[in-house]
């Protein structure tokens, strides 16, 4: 018999509960607003790829407020009113013919959906099978939630690029992605050096870092440089200090890559971005690989996170769970950038 989901039937939901914003003045939190009568993320049928989530946990991200507050040029990719959100976790609802054999109605499920007009912090996202996965048994859909963007960042950052007994720099390792990386790297059998304040160094040795450097306390780019050129890999979430790419010349391997994911959302930062990719080094570039990463959702990526979370091998640092009525605070926390780990809010029960 057909699972052929996509005939509208009496389960399928007329309207979703959600968070909308039509303007990003002042900030996403001053504008957001819970509305009951949102539209749903798709228009029935549910199309035939499609896998409908109801969400219980939402995970955030600063591209979850950076994105929309870029103005006019996301407006024309985003129109408004939209919902926030990438990163979820949940309950199938409803799942299309195309992906009946991966999925079935009340799986638990997480996952991540590109930054869109219907985000995770409505009531149902509309998912496809490279941006959604199974919670494997011991796995909480609340720690679940926290893979989507951050943890497979940083998987695509480090697992293409290195060998096991490598040297790692993650700098900035107590935040949302640092946190993922470190454990990830050492997953992958590797030798981790990490970057933080000096009251997240515990936290980060906790994760399996084998050094510490508190950059509230040391020049980080002079410390690695009276390394030598040990490290196989640099990842960096947070753009600074502003010459550590060109200092990598001195600890990174001449074969050896930066990968850049973290940053300010600026033409300052722009500018710096392009000079790294295509200055020479004389004229503030660098003579290492460089890569700026862009996140692409991949469903075997998903799969091992989830693998190594149920095994013990890595776990999700949450800094904070926010009820769902509470999510303008959520982005007012994640704006002043102290925080470890994930903000998670928690949509439905």
């Amino acid at each position: 018999m057909s699972n052929n989901n996509n005939d509208t039937s009496p389960s399928t939901p007329q309207a979703m509960r959600a968070w909308v914003y039509t303007s990003t003045r002042g900030g996403i939190e001053k504008n957001i607003q819970l509305i009951d009568n949102a539209p749903l993320p798709f228009h029935p049928p549910l199309p035939n790829d499609a896998i409908l989530v109801k969400v219980h946990y939402s995970a955030l991200n600063p591209a979850d407020y950076k994105f929309p507050e870029l103005g006019l040029p996301m407006r024309a990719l985003i129109p408004t009113p939209a919902s926030p959100g990438m990163d979820f976790s949940g309950v199938v609802a409803q799942v299309g013919d195309a992906v009946a054999a991966s999925f079935r109605v009340g799986d638990n499920v997480f996952g991540r959906i590109p930054p869109s007009k219907h985000g995770s912090l409505g009531e149902y996202v509309c998912a496809h099978l490279d941006g959604c996965a199974a919670v494997p048994e011991g796995v909480s859909l609340q720690d679940a939630s926290c893979i989507g963007t951050a943890a497979q960042t940083a998987y695509q950052c480090i697992a293409p690029n290195v060998k096991e007994g490598d040297k790692v720099f993650v700098n900035g390792g107590s935040g949302g992605t640092g946190t993922f990386g470190i454990q990830i790297a050492k997953a992958l059998g590797c030798h981790v050096t990490t970057s933080c304040s000096g009251k997240n160094a515990e936290l980060c040795r906790s994760l399996g870092a084998d050094e510490i450097i508190d950059y509230t306390a040391e020049n980080v780019s002079q410390v690695l440089k009276a390394k030598g050129q040990v490290y196989q890999l640099v990842v960096d979430n947070v753009g600074t200090p502003s010459d550590l790419y060109k200092a990598a010349d001195h600890f990174l391997r001449p074969e050896g890559k930066f990968v850049q994911i973290g940053g300010e959302f600026s033409l300052t930062n722009i500018t710096t971005i392009m000079s790294r990719q295509f200055l020479p080094s004389f004229l503030g570039g660098g003579k290492r690989k460089w890569q700026y990463l862009v996140t692409n959702n991949t469903h075997a990526d998903l799969e091992q996170i989830a693998k190594w979370m149920s095994e013990g091998k890595v776990k999700a640092i949450i800094d904070e769970v926010f009820q769902y009525e509470d999510a303008p605070k959520a982005f007012e926390k994640l704006r002043k950038g102290r925080t470890r780990g994930k903000i998670v809010i928690k949509c439905s029960t």
